[in-house]
């Protein structure tokens, strides 16, 4: 039996959960795709799915709508896959394990991928309602949005007809988003040598943050995982305490915040002591510090029995430790515009340290670009310092206010008859594919949406039940509006 089948509105967590049950990593989007490519031809709909599986789909007007102007509904088929510690899932090949938990739908132990499976479910459901009114739909469902949005990049929009675009891909009922940081993803490659070293091994973790999504919570103040692992081995250097490194790692993506780090780190028996307990000492004070943001911050330290190791040569444990210490993070500027917003920022999503290498990678944001550019830079000056290279990829436009906008107008109008109130119009420092499909549609209209989710990209997200149903409901209002 289907957890939502009880749901309103049917259609939607129908849809919802079959999506759900379709693996659908980034970078893995095919099964959700040639769904998608299924569910147009079933339903007589004109579809495109390219190499990249991007997917579009186009139904014509109802009747009496034949003369209004297209609507573009889009949104992403990829989501962030998280889960916690001790939890058992391969998200290439496993669906997930829906829960309802009062007004809202969650995952057990894992991301939810409300992010954005929402927007496919309520297209899906509007394209199987022939009782919805709507003029020619549009529906653009991209791929690898939450990598750096490479789908939107790559998509060819030739034989769309439509400038108003509708995207689904917000996370607060009565917001609408009118635009958006632009970004970049900068991997940094450093060559790291190794050298055989014998002593005690201690895993050590950080762990127990609240994470979260670096363009929606960067301005919370939370810890980053990675920076903290970073002050912890900086602080047994500055403590004088002998140790080499082994292993390293932290964080899954880079638009999330990471919640946990371990490293692996070889001492001598006569150090072991002091060590523990600098480390102690250090993560006291951090708990101290991130006692409001992060009060689950917690260390683990795990010892392996003593034997020879492969560790980091003296030169590269200094550079690691450099580049974790002062490669830039968190905000570096507010808008003078915007109150509130965040204009500047960038996140240490991941750190991988293999046989080769030390690779970390950033979620660079801006909403002025010439910004983004400058802390880019700052970023290759550092690495390429110390022998390393920079890569930028998924570089993508910031989504500019569109001062005169008939269907924000219209979409305010249908809002406050609805609800009885005004939305509330902002712009925003996420990354959205808005910016992109601005740059391929001349004079694009368009606003971002979406039901009440919390904790997106963690494995607390939660998506609202009733809010769900609430902006459904808008989106089938807002279709219906005619124009003389």
């Amino acid at each position: 039996m289907a957890v939502l089948e009880h749901l309103e509105p049917k259609k939607v967590f129908h849809y919802f959960e079959e999506i759900c049950n379709i693996p659908h990593p980034s970078y893995k989007e095919k099964k959700i795709s040639d769904y998608l490519v299924s569910f147009a031809k079933d339903h007589g709909l004109e579809c495109y799915q390219d190499d990249l599986y991007n997917v579009i789909m186009i139904a014509p007007a109802t009747a009496g709508y034949e003369n209004e102007e297209p609507v573009i509904i889009q949104g992403h088929m990829d989501m962030v896959c998280e889960k916690a510690p001790g939890v058992e899932i391969d998200f290439e090949n496993d669906g997930l394990k829906l829960l309802i938990d009062g007004d809202y739908v969650t995952a057990d132990g894992t991301t939810l991928g409300g992010d954005d499976g929402i927007a496919v479910a309520y297209a899906l459901a509007i394209l199987d309602s022939p009782e919805v009114a709507h003029p020619r739909l549009e529906v653009i469902i991209t791929v690898s949005e939450e990598v750096g949005m490479e789908g939107a990049t790559g998509i060819d929009l030739s034989m769309l007809q439509g400038h108003k675009l509708l995207n689904i891909d917000s996370e607060l009922e009565g917001v609408m988003t009118v635009s958006c940081a632009g970004g970049n993803s900068s991997i940094c490659h450093v060559p790291m040598s190794y050298e055989a070293a014998e002593g005690v091994a201690l895993t050590v973790s950080v762990k127990g943050l609240k994470g979260g999504h670096s363009g929606v919570e960067i301005d919370k103040g939370r810890a980053n995982a990675n920076v903290l692992m970073g002050r912890l081995l900086l602080t047994l250097d500055q403590d004088g305490l002998d140790y080499r490194i082994a292993a390293l790692a932290g964080g899954a993506k880079q638009n999330a915040i990471p919640r946990e780090n371990t490293a692996t780190i070889v001492v001598t028996d006569e150090n072991k002591a002091a060590i523990i307990a600098s480390l102690q000492h250090t993560v006291a004070q951090l708990k101290n510090e991130f006692s409001t943001t992060d009060p689950g911050l917690s260390l683990e330290i795990a010892e392996q029995a003593a034997a020879s190791v492969q560790v980091l040569t003296k030169e590269s444990k200094e550079k690691a430790i450099l580049l974790l210490n002062h490669l830039p993070g968190g905000i570096q500027s507010m808008s003078a515009d915007i109150e509130g917003l965040v204009e500047t920022s960038l996140n240490m999503g991941i750190v991988a340290l293999d046989e080769k290498e030390l690779r970390m990678e950033f979620a660079v944001r801006s909403s002025v670009i010439s910004a983004r550019d400058a802390v880019t830079a700052r970023i290759r000056s550092l690495v390429e310092f110390v022998g390393g290279s920079l890569q930028v990829i998924g570089v993508y436009p910031a989504w500019e206010y569109k001062k005169d906008s008939v269907f924000r107008e219209d979409a305010a109008r249908i809002f406050e008859q609805m609800y009885g109130k005004a939305p509330k119009i902002e712009a925003i420092h996420a990354g959205l594919e808005c910016g992109i499909l601005a740059g391929k549609i001349k004079d694009l209209d368009g606003i971002s949406i979406g039901p009440d989710m919390i904790g997106i990209h963690t494995f607390e997200e939660k998506l609202s039940i009733s809010s769900t149903k609430r902006v459904y409901e808008f989106v089938l209002e807002l279709l219906k509006c005619r124009h003389a």
